[in-house]
Formats: structure tokens, C-alpha cells, sequence
């Protein structure tokens, strides 16, 4: 008996902030969930296997059309010409409270109950699954408590959308603990809800396979389903099978100990190509973040627009249009004490403790933003998406702001002939 364990599908899902840039990919990608589940149903067909099991969100939501629904349909039709099954519970995402379009699915798929736990016997392969979806998007109650136990002389396999007992990121539905899970006695708990692909336990097996399809710059690396080989009710051999078309990645950049900009280049053009082929030359959204401590630093603010155009053309010519930077993080510090130097008693030392003192009273710094209370308020929803926009309400990127204008004055001061 073989089976594909999958989760997150997320269909029609948009790539979250894509469309803000110019010259990402958005035709290639725009139908990338589509993609992973025809990826999906062509490995299932290929592997031969008996089901396919979808451990909720299958979908993102409410369909803006019928065309979500139609698409699926045409897939699952796929899967019925090869003899296949479908069980799917549904998730947070596509919970019976939240989809309010309907069309009838295949008969070769069974969505199981929102309202109890239902079991699906198939006694030719000699195995049982157990599940329970999502009735509203937000289920707190821990759903395994009323799981059966495992029935004798079958594998028993658990289909469940849960956080367990909390993942960063994730909403604390379906909580449940591993003893619980355990308790059951099933060969196999096949997860939903974490996008992470994560082994949680061997033998008996409790796994989340992740998503399908990475989505936005959180949800990094290959993205797929779990195969799962099962002889003499005996978990044989389980991998995990790529689906996704486009990648997310970060690539770190240590400045520490370059002395110009174009070593950062360097360093980063070396770091692209090593991506490149880690991923098979697969579409790639990179976020490109540049750390350390340098002398560069004040160089590299003064300049961050300026370089992160160098960034992206470097991305364009290393890729050949593959790759694509979804944003250029700038963490690096200074190599002058800024401390030092403001107990200077010059124009110099004067300045810096102006900006520390917006630094550290807080009063000062709210009296400033106030001033700039009307912009605040015209700016765009979409920039307020990014959690690391700058907003009267988030004081910690204010204050890595107002560190940054220090190191960026003291360059142009010292630069121009300041000294120390």
C-alpha cells in the first residue's frame, strides 16, 4: 500500500507581495498553487498509490469564483481515472464556515465530518483513517480527545489540522499534545496547519509534510508531500516529494571585514550562484539581508537605495531572469562608538545626543512622530502589510531607525572632514 500524505494546499492563493515590485515574475507565478497540485496528481498517478490524503486547507478561503472549485474538480477527476481515493478534512482556511460556494467533488473523494470524528475503512489494503475538519475557522477545542482508538488488524492513519501544542507562526488551532496523539495508537498521524515540513515523532509516525507551495518569504525552501509505503502493516519507507514551481529563500550577507561596496557584490554574486544550484535552477524570491559590523555601514545607508538597485541587477544578471529580490534587509552596525564620540564637547558631540535624546525619551520621539500623524494616515494598507514599515505604533523600528541616522550622520560628518 502506498499513500501521499499533503496539507496547505491553499489553491488560487496569491504570493503575498509580489505584485508590489517591478519586474517579479507574476505570470509565471500567478498560478504556482495550481501548479503543485497538478505536480501532485501526476506523482500519485506515477507512484501508483492507493489515496492521497489532504490535511485541511485545501483552499485559501472563500472562492472569488467558481473557477477555484472547477480547477479542483478536474484534478480529483484525474485521480478517479487512476483508481485513486481522496480523504480530505478541512483546516482553518476552508472550514465549512468559510466556504460558501459548493460544487459536488468526485465520488472517489470524501470530505470527512466537521461535527465528529469519522473513520473511512478500506479492508482490501487493510487500513483505517480517522479525521475530523475545521466547522469554523477558528476551533480551540482540542479535537483528537475524541479520536476512536486504533482498530485491530488494520493500519490506523490520523488526519488532523492542528497546531499541537503551538508553532511559531501558526494560530493555536486544534491543540492537542503528542502523548495524546500517541494515546490513539494509529500507525501514522498525517498533520496539517504548519507550512514547515516537520518529522514530530518515529515509529509511530506523526508528521507534517508542509506546504505545497510557498507562499511568501516566511515559507522558505522546497515545499511538497510526504510518500508513504506500508507493508504488512508495517510503515516501510516515507519520503518527501517536491511539488512547488517558484522558491523562496534568504540569503545572509557578511559584511564584516569587506572595505568596499563592491566586495559586498562580490560576496553576494558567489552566494546567488550557490542558491541557483542548491534549488536546480528553480525560479527563486530572495530576501537578500546584509549583517555584521563594518566600516561600511554608514556608507551602505547613506547609499541604500543605490545599492539595493546593485543587488537586484546582480540578481538579474547572475539569474538570467530567475531570480527575483523580494527586499534587501540592512542589518549591519558601525565600527565607531557613537557613545564615545557624544561626550565630545564639539557641534559633533552636540548632534549625536540630539538624536539620542529622541532615542531614549520617549516623549520627545512621540512629540516628533505627531508632527507626521496626517502622512501616517494617508499611507496605503499594503504598507502597513510590511512588519517592518516604519509606524507610530512599532517603537522598536523607530528606534533601529533613529541608530541608523546616528551612524549615517557621523559618516557624512567624518567623511567631509570631521575627524575624530
Amino acid at each position: 500500500m502506498k499513500f501521499i500524505h499533503a496539507a496547505d494546499i491553499h489553491l488560487d492563493s496569491p504570493l503575498i507581495g509580489l505584485e508590489r515590485y517591478d519586474g517579479a515574475p507574476i505570470d509565471e507565478v500567478r498560478g504556482a498553487t495550481r501548479k503543485a497540485l497538478q505536480n501532485l496528481v501526476e506523482r500519485a498517478v506515477h507512484e501508483k498509490v492507493d489515496f492521497v490524503l489532504i490535511a485541511g486547507d485545501l483552499y485559501d478561503g472563500d472562492w472569488k469564483d467558481y473557477n477555484t472549485g472547477l480547477f479542483f474538480v478536474s484534478q480529483m477527476t484525474k485521480l478517479r481515472d487512476s483508481g485513486i481515493k481522496v480523504i480530505i478534512v478541512t483546516g482553518n482556511h476552508d472550514a465549512a464556515s468559510q466556504i460558501t460556494k459548493n460544487l459536488r467533488i468526485p465520488d472517489n473523494c470524501r470530505m470527512l465530518s466537521v461535527h465528529k470524528p469519522e473513520s473511512v475503512v478500506f479492508e482490501s489494503l487493510g487500513v483505517a483513517i480517522h479525521g475530523q475538519g475545521f466547522s469554523t475557522r477558528a476551533v480551540t477545542d482540542n479535537l483528537v480527545a475524541h479520536y476512536p482508538k486504533a482498530r485491530p488488524g488494520l493500519f490506523n492513519i490520523g488526519l488532523l489540522h492542528t497546531s499541537l501544542n503551538g508553532r511559531e507562526g501558526h494560530e493555536p488551532y486544534a491543540p492537542c499534545t503528542l502523548d495524546e496523539l500517541l494515546s490513539r495508537g494509529y500507525g501514522y498521524w498525517a498533520l496539517g496547519h504548519v507550512h514547515k515540513r516537520e518529522i514530530v515523532h518515529q515509529e509511530p509516525w506523526v508528521v507534517f509534510s508542509g506546504n505545497s507551495q510557498g507562499r511568501n518569504a516566511r515559507e522558505t525552501g522546497e515545499k511538497g508531500c510526504m510518500l508513504v509505503s506500508v507493508s504488512d502493516g508495517i510503515l516501510t519507507d516515507i519520503k518527501f516529494i517536491s511539488l512547488d514551481i517558484f522558491r523562496w529563500s534568504v540569503i545572509d550577507v557578511d559584511v564584516t571585514g569587506l572595505s568596499e561596496i563592491d566586495s559586498i557584490l562580490n560576496t553576494l554574486d558567489k552566494a546567488l550562484k550557490q542558491e541557483l544550484q542548491v534549488n536546480d535552477n528553480m525560479p527563486l524570491a530572495l530576501r537578500i539581508c546584509l549583517s555584521g559590523s563594518s566600516r561600511l555601514h554608514g556608507k551602505i545607508l547613506a547609499r541604500a537605495e543605490h545599492l539595493k538597485n546593485e543587488i537586484r541587477g546582480c540578481a538579474i544578471d547572475v539569474g538570467n531572469g530567475n531570480i527575483w529580490v523580494e527586499k534587501v534587509c540592512i542589518e549591519t552596525s558601525g565600527m565607531s562608538d557613537p557613545e564615545t564620540l557624544m561626550m565630545r564637547d564639539d557641534a559633533l558631540g552636540g548632534l549625536l545626543r540630539s538624536i539620542s535624546d529622541l532615542q531614549y525619551d520617549g516623549k520627545s520621539l512621540d512629540d516628533m512622530l505627531g508632527e507626521l500623524g496626517d502622512l501616517f494616515r494617508k499611507l496605503p494598507a499594503e504598507y502597513l502589510d510590511d512588519m517592518e514599515a516604519i509606524h507610530p505604533e512599532r517603537k522598536k523600528n523607530l528606534l533601529h531607525v533613529v541608530e541608523d541616522v546616528k551612524h549615517m550622520l557621523l559618516t557624512r560628518i567624518l567623511s567631509s572632514g570631521g575627524g575624530i
